[in-house]
C-alpha cells in the first residue's frame, strides 16, 4: 500500500513548543513508518517563512530534504510570510503581524492532486485544521482512498478525526519523536 505523509509544518511546531527542543521529524516519520507497518512512499512538508532564509533556515530545510539515516526525506514546500494590518482600538497604533499565507491551500491541491493522480492509497495528515474537511472528503468518498489523521488531543478538528480511518495522537508517541536537548 503506498502512503503519502503531508505535515502542516506550523501545526507541530506549536505542538512542539511544548515539547523539549521541539519534534524530530526523522523520530517522527520512524514512528508513523511502525504505525504504518511499511515505509512512506513520499513526505512533504509545508510551511510559510520570512524572506531571505537565514543560515539556520537554509540548513534545516537541507536536513529535512536528506534521506535517512541522516534526515526524514521530505519534499519541502515554503510560502511567503503576508503582512496582517492591525490597528489597536484602543490608542490607534498601527502594527504588522506575519502570518501563513497558502500553506492550507496548497495541503488541500497536494492532498487532491496526489490522489487523483493515484500516487498513494492511504494518506497519512499531520494537521489540526477542520478547513481540510472538504479534501478529505472527496478524497475518502469518491477516490475510496484510506485516510489517517496524525494530531494532538487538545487541536485535532473533530471534522477530521470523523472521516479518519486511524488517529495516531502525537501525545502516545512522545519521548520517542522529542528532539530532547540536542537541536540539529
Amino acid at each position: 500500500m503506498k502512503t503519502v505523509w503531508i505535515a502542516d509544518a506550523a501545526y507541530l511546531f506549536n505542538y512542539g513548543k511544548s515539547r523539549p527542543g521541539g519534534i524530530d521529524y526523522l523520530k517522527l516519520k520512524n514512528e508513523l513508518e511502525r504505525a504504518n507497518g511499511e515505509p512512506i512512499h513520499e513526505a512533504y512538508y509545508l510551511n510559510s517563512i520570512s524572506e531571505p532564509l537565514n543560515d539556520a533556515q537554509n540548513s534545516f530545510h537541507s536536513w529535512i530534504k536528506s534521506a535517512a539515516p541522516k534526515g526524514p526525506k521530505m519534499r519541502v514546500q515554503l510560502y511567503k510570510l503576508k503582512d496582517l494590518h492591525n490597528k489597536c482600538p484602543a490608542c490607534s497604533h498601527q502594527f504588522d503581524r506575519p502570518v501563513q499565507k497558502g500553506v492550507d491551500v496548497g495541503i488541500a491541491t497536494l492532498i487532491i492532486k496526489l490522489a487523483v493522480q493515484n500516487v498513494y492509497d492511504r494518506l497519512i495528515l499531520s494537521a489540526g485544521d477542520g478547513d481540510f474537511e472538504d479534501a478529505i472528503s472527496y478524497i475518502k468518498s469518491d477516490l475510496h482512498k484510506q485516510f489517517w489523521l496524525n494530531g494532538a488531543t487538545t487541536t485535532l478538528s473533530t471534522d477530521l478525526q470523523s472521516y479518519s480511518d486511524r488517529v495516531l495522537w502525537l501525545d502516545d508517541m512522545t519521548p520517542a519523536i522529542d528532539k530532547g536537548e540536542f537541536q540539529r
